[in-house]
């Protein structure tokens, strides 16, 4: 048994019990885990302290919903709708924002990585894909999820999500052999 997992049991067991600092040990543990995949999935960063915080106030409220399978599945799913909620939010309270966000996409995330001038390419053809085609490539690529996992996550078909998964790589290497240019924006 990993020794990971057994802390992340006993965490979630005494915080469903009321221990405070075992939820603070969770938090602790999965913060930079939220925080980058929220980014990923184009989360601005100076909206990521507010994303996180509300990832952690849901994880705290419905914790007991939490089923045995993998911790860190079950976190990414909360984390993917709360990002949702919180672009339906600013959809509705400022359209032009949003057309700000979606024409200008974070290029920050990778700030505390050391990347090479390839990874910056690959990273910035990423963040211009479709979120139907990030968002599994992003889960699978850089956060080790499986196709189980991801089909869990998502809410979709395991063989919706092999199938985002075998498109989105076309559609970088497309984008990638054309100068990053996202796929989806061309005219056929």
């Amino acid at each position: 048994m990993c020794e990971k997992s057994e802390h992340e049991r006993e965490w979630i067991q005494n915080a469903l019990n009321g221990d405070e600092q075992a939820f603070y040990e969770l938090i602790n543990h999965y913060h930079t885990t939220v925080e980058r995949f929220a980014r990923q999935i184009g989360v601005r960063d100076e909206d990521i302290q507010d994303v996180t915080q509300e990832v952690f106030i849901k994880v705290y409220r419905f914790l007991h919903k939490y089923s045995r399978g993998k911790f860190s599945t079950w976190l990414y799913s909360v984390t993917l709708n709360v990002a949702k909620d919180f672009f339906r939010k600013q959809k509705r309270e400022n359209a032009k924002v949003l057309k700000t966000i979606q024409e200008n996409p974070v290029t920050k995330y990778e700030e505390n990585l050391d990347l090479t001038e390839d990874s910056r390419i690959l990273h910035d053809a990423i963040k211009k894909m479709d979120e139907k085609y990030r968002i599994p490539i992003v889960l699978f690529y850089f956060h080790d999820a499986s196709i189980k996992e991801i089909s869990t996550i998502m809410g979709m078909r395991e063989a919706t999500v092999k199938t985002r998964l075998k498109r989105g790589k076309e559609r970088l290497k497309v984008s990638i052999a054309e100068g990053g240019i996202p796929y989806e924006s061309k005219a056929f």
